[in-house]
């Protein structure tokens, strides 16, 4: 398989991820993740068990995910989209880095801020 196509793949299923996952469906992450998932952003638990009870529990699972961009190399997908919560329809952006190998998440990476007010 060449760089690209397994560029394509990763993206594509990074893609089907986050588009399950706004619509709702935290248990997406399950089929996702490798078991052995580490979790880059202090306070997150690594472990794919671990990381998806976390998540159904933190404001992301209930926000409203606006894509934005996503891009891929032969191993990472980066997703940036903007997460609004009832409590903060502004928002924040969100920057998501995923490593996959054979085709499943291994790692992650985020860089969040506010969205700030229009100027």
């Amino acid at each position: 398989m060449t760089d690209v196509s397994v560029a394509e793949r990763n993206k594509s299923v990074v893609l089907h991820g986050f588009e399950q996952f706004a619509a709702g469906n935290i248990e997406v992450l399950r089929t996702l993740l490798h078991e052995d998932f580490i979790e880059h952003s202090p306070g997150n638990p690594s472990g794919r068990d671990a990381f998806v009870d976390f998540i159904a529990t933190a404001p992301v699972a209930d926000a409203k995910l606006e894509l934005k961009r996503i891009v891929a190399d032969e191993e990472h997908v980066v997703v940036h989209y903007r997460m609004a919560t009832r409590d903060d329809e502004r928002g924040v952006a969100v920057v998501d880095i995923w490593r996959l190998v054979d085709g499943q998440i291994v790692e992650h990476w985020d860089v969040v801020q506010p969205v700030p007010e229009p100027s």
